[in-house]
């Protein structure tokens, strides 16, 4: 099963949009990401219904962030881009009528709700700022002479 990036995707855009000192076109944003333009629009639209992106129209004009970095969550971004499945197992029926398969299906959904309420609360609690300013520091130490990083 392939797994879903769109999150992770739109968060690497995101920041790079935050470290942008003005309007960054889908273009632009599409190369960094290695996919299409359009596909970048169709994500951004979503997040511009929430009101964490703006999109400026014309010459110079591109998409910028409409929300300080601290105010929005990765659960935000995961709401904004329609709450994807956050597990890739799942049953094997949703209607068994199998009783075994019943019984295991009642064991593993409670398993599933509990993890993905602890996965949401979890992706609640950190926010854009808190990915730029890990950025920053890797960056940091990456400049530095002494850092082991290539």
């Amino acid at each position: 099963m392939k797994n879903d990036s769109r999150l992770s995707g739109v968060l690497h855009v995101l920041l790079h949009m935050a470290e942008s000192a003005g309007p960054v076109t889908s273009e632009v944003l599409a190369r960094a990401m290695q996919t299409n333009p359009v596909v970048i629009r169709r994500i951004l639209a979503g997040l511009r219904e929430r009101g964490y992106v703006r999109s400026e129209k014309g010459h110079g004009g591109g998409w910028i962030l409409a929300r300080d970095l601290a105010e929005i969550s990765l659960r935000d971004v995961y709401e904004a881009l329609g709450d994807p499945a956050l597990l890739a197992i799942g049953h094997r029926s949703e209607q068994p009528t199998c009783l075994v398969e019943q019984a295991v299906n009642a064991a593993l959904a409670d398993s599933f709700h509990e993890a993905e309420a602890f996965l949401l609360a979890r992706l609640g609690g950190i926010t854009l700022q808190t990915l730029s300013t890990d950025f920053h520091a890797r960056l940091a130490l990456r400049r530095r002479p002494e850092s082991s990083c290539p």
